[in-house]
């Protein structure tokens, strides 16, 4: 079960970017290894479920003790970093197209927590959004959580700047796309004129001019398909976290595991 949840070159690459074990000179039990942690942290993430129901007899550390150890790495940043690493590798094998990118959301209930609101779409039910920025194939590059009442706008600025510099096969690091693409929500004189200071050519929506039938079809639908992939870490179906960072951590998660992927084709 581990070694199928965490395969040799993920382990290898996590790594990397794991801070150290805290010594323990008073002796006590012994620590847990961090790759079955890490195992059992993919298991609740991918299987959605609860960290009591965590099976202990597969994976050796119990919910508890997962739980405490996702809290301390999601702290430390070594969800982003590991999402960061996997896009280096991707990045020098020539995996990723820079020529244009796409910015989308999606909103998910949540029953209480830090960033969540009432969501202006589903009848004012409480919830999170995530918005993602993914490049020309659809791998994600850059990823952020907001409350579901935070217009789609708000967060295109944020999310362009969260992207981190990426290596690439040739030449120094990426972190600008040539183009962006949108659609309506982000739609703003503002953005436009942000995006064109920094050299991306927008590619967003007109309201009143393109017809939604249009929207997606040749360039959009990457982005889409992307937050059906997120949907296949079940954890992220419905918000149980209250902490915004743990939210944020099975949402890297899970980017990780689909840019991981496609390294491993």
């Amino acid at each position: 079960m581990v070694e199928r949840l965490v395969p040799d070159e993920l382990w290898e690459l996590f790594q990397r970017v794991v801070p150290e074990a805290p010594s323990r000179p008073q002796g006590g039990r012994r620590r847990h290894g961090d790759r079955e942690v890490l195992a059992a942290i993919v298991f609740v993430a991918t299987s959605g479920c609860t960290w009591q129901q965590l099976p202990s007899a597969s994976f050796g550390p119990s919910g508890a003790t997962a739980h405490r150890r996702f809290s301390e790495w999601s702290k430390a940043r070594v969800w982003a970093k590991l999402h960061r690493l996997v896009l280096d590798e991707l990045g020098v094998r020539g995996e990723l197209v820079w020529s244009r990118c796409a910015i989308d959301s999606v909103n998910m209930w949540a029953l209480k927590g830090d960033l969540t609101g009432p969501n202006p779409v589903d009848r004012g039910k409480y919830g999170s959004e995530i918005h993602l920025i993914t490049e020309r194939s659809g791998l994600p590059v850059s990823v952020g959580i907001s409350a579901a009442n935070l217009h789609d706008s708000q967060a295109l600025i944020p999310l362009v700047k969260g992207i981190p510099p990426i290596r690439s096969c040739r030449g120094r690091r990426r972190r600008k796309p040539g183009k962006l693409h949108a659609d309506k929500g982000y739609d703003y004189a503002h953005l436009r004129r942000w995006l064109r200071e920094r050299g991306i050519t927008d590619r967003i929506a007109r309201k009143g001019v393109e017809p939604s039938q249009r929207l997606g079809r040749r360039h959009r639908w990457t982005v889409e398909r992307t937050m059906a992939w997120l949907a296949g870490c079940r954890r992220l179906h419905r918000r149980y976290e209250r902490e915004a960072d743990h939210f944020l951590a099975f949402t890297s998660i899970a980017c990780t595991l689909i840019c991981y992927r496609r390294l491993t084709k």
